[in-house]
Order: structure tokens, then C-alpha cells, then sequence
């Protein structure tokens, strides 16, 4: 009977931290900004080519395991990517090539959504990329975690280090 009562304990601890956190994530703003610039030792275009090539992404992002494309709305591609942690549907908005992409989350189900903006410029090292994430959080818990656990430029950092390992670093990822 002990081990009845230090499982209940256990149950209900854990239970209070997770409403904690769910009371500290309501008073979290839903949206937020995170951004993250790198340099990168490619013209515009190469870089250009590697983040709008989305069917080589499960090539080089080790976060994508298979990429669905869906058709195309407006001219603009439309995929469905399966990741580690779930599946993400993104729609490119704007297509300037090769300086600027707007992406959004395009699936109304999931538990966060926004744009992800990718600037590129000619850089004396070759190409400077900041992204720039205009973020909403829905759910109190997954925005405690983002903010405390993850970080708002987890998945940005994730990208620019994947794009590193694929292009090359000319001068490093800065916030």
C-alpha cells in the first residue's frame, strides 16, 4: 500500500507542475519575434536555391524525414513537411528571387502558426540570410515550453545550422 501512496504523490505533483506551467504560459504574450542572422560564403542565389528547394530538404535538414508537395496556390508552392515532430503544412506568400521568401504555417489545426521571412542580401563574404519569425503560440502549455524550454529561435537556429552544414559558414549564425 506505500507504493500506492507515493505513486498518488508522484501523480499529483506532477500534475501541479504541469498546471503551473500552464498558468504561467496563459499570462505569455501568443505572439512573439525571434531572429537569427548568418553569413555564408554563396552568392544570393545559391542560397536562394537551397531554401526554396524544398525537394531536397529530407537531404540536407535531418528535422525532415519526407517532404509532400501539395499543389501550388497562386504560383507558389505549397508542402507538407514530416518531421521528427509532426507534420507541418507551409505555403510560400511572397517570392522575390533571390532576396526575399515568405513562408506560413498553413494548417489551421496545429498548436502554434505565423510567417517565417527570409532576407538575403549580398554580403562581402558572399550572402548574408537573416530569418525572422513572426510566431503565435495557442496552447498556455506549449508556449511555457517555448519560451522557458525551447527557446523562440530553437527551430531557427536548427534551420541556420543545417544550411551551414550544407553551404558553408562564412563568418557564423549570430541572434
Amino acid at each position: 500500500m506505500q507504493w500506492i501512496k507515493i505513486a498518488f504523490i508522484v501523480v499529483l505533483a506532477l500534475a501541479a507542475v504541469g498546471a503551473l506551467a500552464a498558468l504561467i504560459g496563459s499570462r505569455l504574450p501568443r505572439a512573439h519575434v525571434a531572429s537569427r542572422q548568418g553569413t555564408f560564403p554563396v552568392p544570393p542565389e545559391v542560397v536562394w536555391a537551397a531554401i526554396t528547394g524544398v525537394d531536397a530538404f529530407a537531404s540536407w535538414r535531418s528535422d525532415v524525414k519526407k517532404i509532400e508537395r501539395l499543389p501550388d496556390r497562386d504560383g507558389r508552392p505549397v508542402w507538407i513537411e514530416n518531421t521528427s515532430s509532426g507534420r507541418i503544412t507551409l505555403a510560400a506568400e511572397r517570392m522575390e528571387p533571390p532576396r526575399l521568401l515568405v513562408l506560413r504555417i498553413a494548417d489551421p489545426d496545429l498548436p502554434f502558426g505565423g510567417t517565417w521571412t527570409y532576407e538575403i542580401a549580398p554580403d562581402t563574404a558572399g550572402s548574408r540570410l537573416t530569418i525572422t519569425e513572426h510566431g503565435e503560440i495557442y496552447n498556455p502549455l506549449f508556449r511555457f515550453m517555448a519560451r522557458f524550454v525551447f527557446g523562440y529561435e530553437g527551430t531557427i537556429a536548427s534551420f541556420m545550422t543545417a544550411l551551414e552544414k550544407r553551404l558553408g559558414s562564412a563568418g557564423g549564425v549570430r541572434s
